[in-house]
């Protein structure tokens, strides 16, 4: 039995070494660019539905995180479909890593909201900079999985971030566009980079 439960140790070990060194296939380019739509649409919304965001953070907040929520989950879907079929027996082990390179960037992001709020509300519009830096981390974590040029579009998260930080401090304001120009640009740039990356041949097939 013990040498049942060693074989099977090493059989996962293996995979594991053969996913982490397979590119992975699991991001569609048409669905990254659908994200992009849908920071427009949010900052859109809240220009034209929520007169003050600084005077409301709660409403801002919720908007953008309902728009990554849907984000996530449409990625999610395609990510499973398309790993089973470009990985096949992989399938699972790809998308365990590349799910691993974002958490830590995702739940630093939540907490430091949470906490920006609880105990300094004054600091939210620090908010979509630091967010788009969290992103740019994760990007850049990824890119062992991913094509070398997706490190691109990190370093769009990276300068946007600092830009959005520098801009923001001259009034301390939350605005709909400091956090909805940077991420369509950002997630089409993305979509663009993983398109190209694939010969134009593995849009969503």
């Amino acid at each position: 039995m013990r040498d049942l439960d060693k074989a099977l140790a090493d059989i996962l070990a293996i995979r594991s070494q053969i996913a982490a060194g397979t590119a992975f296939r699991g991001y569609g380019p048409a669905t990254v660019a659908a994200t992009s739509g849908i920071a427009l649409v949010t900052a859109l919304a809240q220009y034209l539905w929520l007169a003050d965001p600084t005077a409301h953070p709660i409403a801002f907040l919720a908007g953008w995180g309902a728009a990554a929520l849907v984000s996530a989950v449409l990625i999610w879907i395609e990510m499973q479909a398309r790993s089973r079929r470009h990985h096949s027996g992989l399938a699972d082990a790809m998308v365990q890593q590349a799910i691993e390179q974002f958490v830590p960037a995702a739940i630093a992001g939540v907490l430091l909201a949470i906490l920006q709020w609880k105990f300094a509300p004054e600091t939210l519009w620090m908010l979509p900079g630091l967010w788009q830096v969290l992103v740019s981390l994760g990007v850049f974590a990824s890119v062992r999985l991913l094509p070398r040029t997706i490190a691109l579009g990190g370093a769009w998260y990276f300068l946007s971030g600092f830009t959005v930080l520098l801009i923001a401090s001259q009034s301390h304001a939350l605005s709909p566009w400091t956090m909805g120009l940077p991420f369509a640009i950002g997630q089409l740039l993305l979509a663009a980079l993983l398109y190209f990356a694939s010969g134009g041949h593995d849009a969503e097939d």
